[in-house]
């Protein structure tokens, strides 16, 4: 057990957050935390690193906060980076400051080493050299080059000043800060959110891996699904676990409420038995001992609470379009789009009831597509042609949650202003269907979140009653339930529909068809999701043979794609070890003999041919290792290979060829610094 709260209270401004909240992290648990919006996922978060106390910690019931030992907690908080002058390199090194220091401690022993008489320095290094490959400290530029690649920069954006990116950009930053940071215990809140899906297939295979704990708050049902095996619900300010991913606690959820259910319904049963029973007898002087002993029954019962069922709160609106549209929807014929420079060209057909799923890779011109399509950008070439009939909505979910309102309007009075034609009760019927009634509606617009704002501009383009809808991102900052949501409103839907998402499990749900960017080019496939799936894999294992081989780094480590030695202050001599040397023989245990029995047996052996030997083992070594970089070289060249870009199984294998190949370098650069140390050991 790393960590462990027990029945705590959270409160804010009077107001219950959450209460008696038992929760625990084991190990390397993947632990998924879910919930509505605002149940108190991200309270809970806060409450884990410390940002937030329990209200409680003064009473007399047990609980309070249990560690098993210094646990390291990471969390991704509000960015805020204190010199926005230096390079993003720089911002991202601060990660590595210990391994610096035990570099900078190793080239210190190496210029005493010579003169040092009692070996204490040999043990310092020893135990520096343990606490480097702990820390990955001879490979972590290489990881950091690899992990920044994957989160969408250009190895030439490290020299960049961290304030020329976006507010975006450095989230992804602190990301990629908090992931080489490798804490006992890691916090994410949506990481997903804002990553294409080459990134976010690649974080699941990095967490699945990683060798400690994480603990996520999601909506990603599909991510939760590959990375979670336990789950932690948060419904009416309390928390239940359940083992297993998302699913499995789906499952298992409704299969205790039916349980509970029917249990409560026997008990309320027999309470109204007995409670019959003691009243028709209760005045009779011979029932006097029955009555008293089912009255107790009854009192001694353990009660079961009545059901409370799912938290399903969740917009229900149904639209029919206005008119019907032609079969032809839209045709894009060799559509060049992009801003100053062509990001892609683009041809597909989209037809009447389709619901075409754009997905791929950021920076490649999905969301301007959209834009292009609905006339917000010109096209750099090429046509693009709308059916008959066809009257589109247009959703960006950019601009419905960062768009600029009069900050004291209502909700109200906020769609009322754009339907100013409609009458009081149809505006609040339309609002109602996306959740906002009663009070709801004179919220203040300043007051909205993400998911509420997000909720009022699809009410206001589902109001136009369109044949096509246009959607960016339309589950982002939207809970579970919202999203199952809108998934049966769209697979409901008599129109077409257009839309770009991230999210898988939408897509599975919800896609007739794919639109695909990749690397050089823009595809189509006339299927779903789960076929596309299928068809990609077997596309994939043909183009190479049918050979399935690759897969992820070591536990815990970032499949790693850069060549050459060891990092570190004093290349081909920090990355050495005193584990063992290599001698001509072995201890009496069968043992490679350590540097601790070279200086015991030195005696016995002929120095002439000691020397001979180490210098000839020496220059073996130095053969092995430039043979090993060159590999190296030749397979990270084809890692940079833009052909496959997205053949993901063939960069896998790759990549676990690059790290045995660096595996080996380590090994022999261990080898050789072992050595060189007995060679001067010999010489004097």
């Amino acid at each position: 057990m790393r960590y462990r709260i027990k029945h705590a209270l959270v409160q804010y401004d009077g107001e219950t957050i959450l209460e008696d909240v038992n929760f625990e992290i084991h190990d390397k648990e993947k632990i998924a935390v879910v919930g509505r919006n605002g149940c108190g996922k991200t309270t809970l978060l806060k409450l884990i690193v410390g940002d937030i106390h329990m209200n409680n910690l003064d009473s007399d019931e047990e609980c309070g906060i249990e560690m098993a030992g210094k646990q390291e907690i990471g969390f991704l908080r509000q960015i805020s980076f204190t010199d926005e002058t230096i390079t993003v390199e720089d911002e991202i090194k601060k990660v590595f400051a210990e391994v610096f220091a035990c570099e900078a401690r190793m080239k210190e022993i190496e210029e005493q080493l010579p003169y040092d008489e009692d070996r204490k320095l040999f043990f310092e290094y020893d135990n520096l050299q343990k606490t480097m490959e702990a820390l990955r400290g001879y490979s972590w530029q290489q990881d950091m080059e690899i992990m920044f690649q994957k989160f969408g920069f250009a190895l030439e954006d490290l020299k960049r000043p961290i304030g020329s990116f976006s507010g975006g950009q450095q989230t992804k930053v602190a990301f990629i800060k908090l992931l080489l940071s490798r804490p006992d215990i890691m916090l994410l809140d949506e990481p997903t959110n804002h990553l294409d899906l080459p990134t976010i297939e690649w974080l699941e295979d990095y967490l699945l891996h990683y060798d400690k704990a994480v603990v996520i708050v999601s909506h990603d049902r599909m991510f939760l699904d590959r990375v979670a095996d336990v789950t932690y619900e948060i419904e009416y300010h309390r928390m239940n676990r359940y083992p297993g991913n998302y699913s499995t606690f789906v499952k298992l959820k409704e299969e205790a409420l039916i349980k509970q259910e029917k249990d409560y319904e026997e008990q309320q049963k027999e309470i109204k038995r007995l409670t019959e029973w003691i009243e028709k007898w209760k005045n009779t002087p011979t029932k006097v001992a029955a009555t008293r002993s089912k009255r107790m029954a009854i009192e001694h019962m353990v009660k079961i609470e009545k059901p409370r069922h799912f938290d399903t709160k969740a917009f229900h609106a149904q639209f029919t379009p206005r008119i019907e549209s032609y079969t032809n929807v839209v045709t894009a014929k060799n559509l060049s789009i992009g801003y100053d420079k062509e990001l892609s060209q683009v041809s597909f057909r989209l037809m009447k009831k389709e619901r075409l799923a754009i997905i791929g890779e950021n920076g490649k011109g999905k969301s301007t597509l959209l834009k292009t399509l609905v006339g917000l950008l010109e096209p750099l070439g090429g046509e693009y042609i709308f059916g008959q009939n066809v009257e589109w909505g247009y959703f960006d979910q950019q601009k419905a949650v960062t768009e600029q309102a009069d900050p004291n309007q209502t909700v109200l009075d906020n769609f009322w202003e754009e339907y100013p034609d409609m009458l009081r009760e149809e505006v609040r019927s339309a609002l109602g269907s996306f959740l906002f009634s009663q009070e709801e509606v004179m919220k203040k617009m300043g007051q909205l979140s993400g998911g509420e704002k997000v909720r009022l501009a699809l009410c206001k383009m589902f109001q136009t009653k369109p044949n096509l809808l246009i959607l960016d991102e339309p589950t982002n900052h939207m809970d579970m339930v919202g999203k199952e949501a809108l998934e049966k409103m769209l697979t409901g839907y008599g129109g077409t529909v257009l839309f770009v998402s991230h999210d898988r499990y939408f897509i599975k749900q919800v896609a007739t068809g794919i639109l695909e960017f990749i690397a050089d080019e823009v595809k189509q496939y006339s299927m779903n999701y789960e076929d596309y799936l299928e068809e990609k894999a077997k596309r994939q294992a043909a183009a190479k043979g049918d050979t399935r081989s690759g897969g992820a780094g070591k536990a815990g480590g970032i499949a790693v794609a850069g060549a050459g030695k060891a990092g570190g202050a004093a290349a081909g001599k920090t990355a050495a070890g005193f584990g063992g040397v290599e001698t001509g023989g072995t201890t009496t245990n069968g043992a490679v003999p350590t540097l601790q029995d070279v200086f015991d047996k030195k005696t016995y052996y002929n120095l002439g041919k000691i020397r001979s030997r180490l210098e000839k083992q020496l220059e073996k070594y130095e053969r092995l290792l430039a043979e090993s970089e060159e590999k190296a070289a030749a397979l990270q060249l084809q890692l940079m290979d833009p052909t496959l870009a997205t053949d993901y199984e063939k960069l896998m294998e790759l990549q676990k060829q690059l790290e045995e190949e660096e595996k080996q370098q380590e090994s022999l650069l261990e080898r050789m610094l072992e050595t060189e140390t007995e060679l001067e050991f010999e010489n004097k």
